[in-house]
């Protein structure tokens, strides 16, 4: 499966879950019920998967952790914020560049319209 077609289905159970909860509730009601529609879906799903950053000789244990993981090829970050600003951006690019993958993707279920909440990200390489 490609990229793409993860992000679709990413995109498509985000928007069920948007459309059953609503804006208000904590990122962690979100992430756990994005997860549920994701496995249904027969993706596989890492929850908050522990990443290591290597530097020179240097190897940094659970430098950060990422909200999901999708199929080991999409990074997800879940929000639940008023407004996605450049901090949220760099913050997945960051991600992307450490991890070497392709697609990140900020979903902000706080947004009144969840496609207007949905940013992808790509990793230039």
């Amino acid at each position: 499966m490609t990229e793409n077609e993860i992000s679709n289905l990413v995109f498509d159970a985000g928007m069920k879950v948007h459309r059953k909860l609503g804006v208000g509730l904590y990122e962690n009601v979100y992430e756990q019920c994005l997860i549920h529609e994701l496995k249904n879906s027969g993706l596989n799903v890492e929850s908050q998967k522990d990443i290591s950053v290597n530097y020179e000789d240097l190897i940094i244990e659970k430098a950060f952790r990422v909200d999901l993981l999708i199929e080991n090829k999409v990074v997800i970050e879940i929000k639940a914020v008023p407004e996605l600003n450049n901090y949220h951006f760099y913050q997945i690019l960051n991600y992307l560049r450490i991890t070497e993958l392709k697609l990140g993707m900020i979903l902000n279920f706080h947004s009144t319209l969840f496609k207007n909440g949905v940013k992808r990200v790509v990793n230039k390489l």
